[in-house]
C-alpha cells in the first residue's frame, strides 16, 4: 500500500467510525456541501496563522502551525473524494491529467482559449 492509499484507509475508517458513533446518515448532496464548508473553515484558519489581518500587529508564523492547518485541511479532502468515489488511484491520475493541461495552458498548446 502506498503513502496515499494509506491516507485514504485511515480516513474511510475514520468517517465510518465517526458516522456510526454520531448515527450520520446525510445524503451525498449534504455530505459535499458539509466537507467543502469544513475546508474553507480550516483554510480560514490557515490564513489566521500568516498575519492576513493587516489591522493587527503581525507575530511571527509557526509553521508548525501551518502544517497542522494543511493536514487538516487535507483530511477533509480525503473525506470528500471518498465521498464522491474517487480513489487514491483516481486522485492520483486525475492530478497528472490535470497538471499536465495546467502546463499546456502556460505554454499556449491548450485547446482552453485565454491562458497565454
Amino acid at each position: 500500500m502506498d503513502k496515499l492509499e494509506h491516507i485514504f484507509s485511515l480516513q474511510a475508517a475514520f468517517d465510518q467510525e465517526l458516522a456510526r458513533r454520531r448515527g450520520l446518515d446525510y445524503d451525498f448532496s449534504t455530505w459535499v456541501q458539509k466537507e467543502a464548508l469544513a475546508i474553507m473553515v480550516e483554510l480560514g484558519e490557515l490564513v489566521d496563522e500568516v498575519n492576513y489581518k493587516w489591522w493587527k500587529n503581525p507575530r511571527p508564523v509557526e509553521a508548525r502551525a501551518v502544517q497542522e492547518e494543511l493536514v487538516d485541511i487535507l483530511h477533509f479532502l480525503i473525506s470528500l473524494c471518498l465521498k464522491a468515489g474517487l480513489s487514491a488511484e483516481g486522485l492520483y491520475q486525475a492530478y497528472l491529467e490535470k497538471n499536465q493541461e495546467n502546463f499546456r495552458r502556460q505554454e499556449g498548446t491548450s485547446s482552453k482559449e485565454g491562458y497565454v
